[in-house]
């Protein structure tokens, strides 16, 4: 099949020269891209330079000052920074709020997540306490949370970046695995080189604060070598990533001087 013959993928979203300030503080500049259906995009940039303001633009939580979202978000499973576990509660009675806000059946829900517990490594911990989990075994909830709401789209916010750098690498190939096994379309900030060769099929570089897009770089790598972080196609898409954040940087430097 040809390039004109072959049919384009469905966007769920389209982000046109998106712009948001706090009062005199410019935060988000001409931000524009798209996420299509199946696909795992990662938005890539610096510490304090508007990622989670983003996600909450998309989510419709923040408001945004002028460019135009088609496509809504409204529908997608939420993991925030910080897992935010109810600490009265277990493992699986935070798993399944999200079914039974939605007035599902506690049988039926309880069904809907024990089934899944051993795809997220959470078997014989249903009825543990999140004091009694480490971070990792409650990041792990979180996702069983955002997952069994069955919603199309999962939207991450640093899923791992308060974690130790062993644990963070194990999560990072164990959620790698798992997107294949779900085949959700996946978006998610980091400040992580590394995760986001991973986790993502497409990396969205953004600038320093007012962010604005630095450059796009496509992931195109085999479950192997997202899990061989010294294997040679691994170790070129990350260098790819990172002339664009050190390009950008020089452009800063420049303007500057």
């Amino acid at each position: 099949m040809s390039e004109q013959e072959r049919p384009e993928v469905r966007a769920i979203l389209e982000v046109c020269q998106l712009r948001k300030r706090f009062g005199d503080l410019s935060v988000l500049r001409d931000v524009s891209f798209r996420l299509t259906s199946g696909e795992s995009v990662a938005v890539l940039g610096p510490s304090g330079c508007g990622k989670t303001t983003l996600l909450r633009i998309l989510l419709g939580l923040e408001t945004f000052d002028e460019g135009e979202i088609r496509g809504t978000l409204d529908r997608a499973g939420y993991l925030p920074q910080g897992v935010l576990l109810f600490p009265w509660k277990t493992a699986l009675e935070n798993a399944e709020l999200p079914l039974h806000i939605q007035r599902m059946d506690r049988t039926k829900r309880r069904k809907e997540v024990t089934t899944r517990l051993p795809s997220f490594g959470l078997a014989g911990f249903e009825h543990a306490y999140p004091h009694e989990l480490s971070g990792g075994m409650q990041q792990r909830v979180g996702l069983l949370r955002a997952v069994v709401t069955g919603a199309p789209v999962l939207v991450l916010d640093e899923p791992f970046g308060a974690l130790d750098t062993l644990t963070r690498h194990r999560l990072q190939n164990w959620l790698a695995g798992l997107r294949v096994e779900l085949n959700r379309t996946m978006l998610f900030v980091t400040h992580d080189l590394e995760e986001a060769v991973v986790l993502s099929d497409r990396v969205i570089v953004l600038t320093e604060r007012p962010a604005t897009v630095l450059g796009e770089q496509t992931i195109a790598l085999g479950p192997q070598d997202r899990a061989d972080r010294l294997s040679p196609a691994f170790v070129r898409a990350k260098d790819a990533l990172l002339a664009i954040v050190c390009k950008g940087e020089r452009d800063v430097s420049e303007k500057s001087v």
